[in-house]
């Protein structure tokens, strides 16, 4: 039996549909659309408009058509997993990355990925004390960075740490076993 739950889980057949932020012109309101660095998908530019803080949904019925077909049309994205991968490729070579990096690409489950400001948060899900490999080298880089990232897997009975430094530096990776919370 495999350790992962998805047999040929790829990358290729992981990716996801394009996202997009919402937004209603002001002097239209009731009708969504897609918003990106231009103004509309369905190219509104120009005319005043208020932004959300979620997702554009193309299956609203209250969503722009014109949006929802160039919503559905956009380049998808890579998965959670491909974006990690990329990320700790940049990690130092050895054992822990190598075998974190094959989980990726098996389709580990990434529990939890913080960025931000979130110094606070990354301390208490990073759960140190609970690594075997890699907990000194994950503490120092929690540590230092000012607002550091954290990615947390998991793969079978194992726990991977990912710190992902603000500054664009190298990611530093840890595990241990999985434990319940």
């Amino acid at each position: 039996m495999s350790q992962f739950p998805y047999e040929g889980w790829s990358f290729a057949g992981a990716r996801e549909p394009s996202r997009f932020g919402a937004c209603q012109l002001d002097d239209a309101p009731g009708v969504d659309h897609a918003v990106g660095p231009r103004g509309t998908l369905c190219g509104i530019t120009g005319r005043p408009l208020t932004t959300y803080r979620h997702l554009f949904a193309p299956s609203a019925p209250h969503s722009c058509p014109r949006c929802t077909d160039l919503a559905a049309a956009a380049p998808t994205q890579p998965s959670t997993q491909e974006r990690l991968h990329d990320r700790v490729l940049a990690a130092a070579p050895g054992e822990v990355r190598d075998a974190l990096l094959a989980a990726l690409r098996r389709g580990a489950a990434v529990r939890l990925w913080l960025d931000g400001p979130a110094a606070t948060l990354t301390a208490h899900y990073a759960r140190l004390g609970e690594l075997t490999e890699g907990a000194g080298a994950a503490a120092g880089a929690l540590a230092s960075a000012a607002r550091p990232g954290l990615a947390e897997v998991e793969a079978g009975e194992l726990r991977y740490l990912v710190v992902l430094p603000d500054d664009g530096g190298a990611p530093v990776v840890a595990r241990g076993p999985r434990t319940a919370r």
